[in-house]
């Protein structure tokens, strides 16, 4: 797993992403079918998709910056690629985008998964803050689109123990999921490496870490759909891969 690159969070501000009429993205291949689904693999967080294939889980988590999760979701919209945003509910971020997001979470293009409320380090929490964390995200994610996000959750800064794992999995939140490749963009960083960091871990069966915190990567959507397109990979969300649990 990538380091985890612990960082400061502050309400960055919003600012405006420049186009020049919405982008025209060549098509990417389609989400495998219904039948390909698998049982969630035990024992443990999941770091990796299981298994030989052609499939990249693009995570992206926080949402610090409302016109970051504006950017995100309309890339999705205007490419067809298939995403899970890790939430941190107390961004208003959520809130804000919610009329151009939700029709995507009804869809099933974009999936959620619970990332704490708050963003703590959940190893420093008692048990019964860590429960709070969870269900608390887990209701404003019902409360503002409908759906839950069990069994995937995301520890922050990808802290956790066996205390945490087991309350987590008391609340249904049974898959923690960590990573395998990162885009480093959890704190500001230029566009070239974004770009770089996608050239280096959008390989198959990949679990890859974004952020919607910063600009930059709203600037390099072309750039990574390039990389994917030209790897013939398949953009999937946790759901498309695995098959729900009771």
């Amino acid at each position: 797993m990538v380091d985890p690159q612990p960082r400061t969070f502050a309400q960055a501000p919003a600012g405006a992403v420049p186009t020049s009429g919405p982008p025209i993205y060549p098509r990417l291949l389609p989400p495998p079918p219904l039948s390909a689904r698998i049982p969630l693999p035990g024992g443990g967080a999941l770091t990796k998709l299981p298994g030989k294939g052609d499939l990249l889980a693009l995570t992206v988590d926080d949402g610090v910056n409302t016109e970051v999760v504006r950017a995100y979701t309309q890339f999705a919209k205007d490419a067809g690629v298939r995403l899970t945003f890790f939430v941190n509910g107390t961004y208003d971020s959520w809130t804000d985008n919610q009329a151009l997001l939700r029709p995507l979470v009804d869809s099933g293009q974009i999936e959620l998964g619970n990332h704490t409320w708050s963003h703590p380090d959940l190893t420093t929490l008692t048990k019964s803050q860590i429960a709070q964390q969870l269900t608390r995200n887990d209701e404003f994610l019902k409360n503002t689109y409908g759906v839950g996000a069990k069994p995937y959750w995301r520890p922050p800064y990808a802290k956790h123990n066996a205390d945490v794992d087991a309350v987590a999995a008391d609340l249904g939140y049974t898959v923690p999921v960590l990573w395998s490749g990162s885009l480093s963009d959890s704190t500001l960083i230029t566009e070239d490496y974004i770009v770089k960091m996608a050239d280096q871990f959008f390989t198959p069966q990949a679990i890859v870490i974004g952020h919607l915190n910063h600009l930059p990567v709203t600037h390099v959507y072309p750039q990574l759909v390039e990389v994917i397109r030209s790897r013939n990979l398949r953009t999937v969300t946790l759901n498309d891969v695995f098959l729900k649990t009771p």
